[in-house]
């Protein structure tokens, strides 16, 4: 790797707050705010609209789409109608 040219790499909070969950791990991601840790420094926090906390499929909220369901009513619209003629 060529020096001087790629960014720091250093602690970053990433926060949650429509879940209120927060974790620390290295980024390249900067931004003025700052946050105490639990351990006592300061790192930088970059907060984040969807996180493992609140994304429905990590939460168990998921909303499970019936395709046979959905496959059989759209069946059940068009036979009524009959075949369409073109002119």
């Amino acid at each position: 790797m060529r020096r001087g040219i790629h960014p720091e790499y250093r602690p970053v909070v990433y926060r949650d707050r429509a879940a209120d969950f927060a974790f620390l791990t290295r980024s390249t991601a900067t931004s003025e705010q700052t946050i105490e840790w639990t351990d006592g420094n300061t790192y930088p926090v970059v907060d984040v609209q969807i996180s493992s906390a609140s994304h429905p499929f990590w939460t168990g909220r998921q909303r499970l789409v019936d395709a046979a369901g959905r496959v059989e009513t759209f069946r059940a619209k068009y036979a009524r109608r009959g075949p369409q003629r073109h002119r």
